[in-house]
């Protein structure tokens, strides 16, 4: 099989199934990039609980607290 996000072929590729829909990843890496949302401040990944306020995912209080980027911020 090849992974959805990298094009890599490899033969223990993970099974994700999100929201319904399954997806193929050969490491946990390329299953994050393709599928974890970004922080509404900083930008990054969040890749663990997060914060989720008025529609928005933060990583972090600190960044929750500053709420999302303007933009051009």
């Amino acid at each position: 099989m090849k992974c959805e996000q990298c094009g890599n072929t490899y033969d223990r590729m993970m099974e994700v199934t999100y929201m319904g829909a399954t997806h193929h990843y050969d490491c946990f890496e390329c299953a994050i990039h393709a599928l974890a949302p970004w922080c509404a401040h900083c930008g990054c990944r969040v890749i663990g609980h997060g914060l989720d306020q008025e529609g928005s995912v933060y990583c972090c209080t600190h960044c929750q607290r500053h709420g999302p980027r303007s933009v051009g911020g």
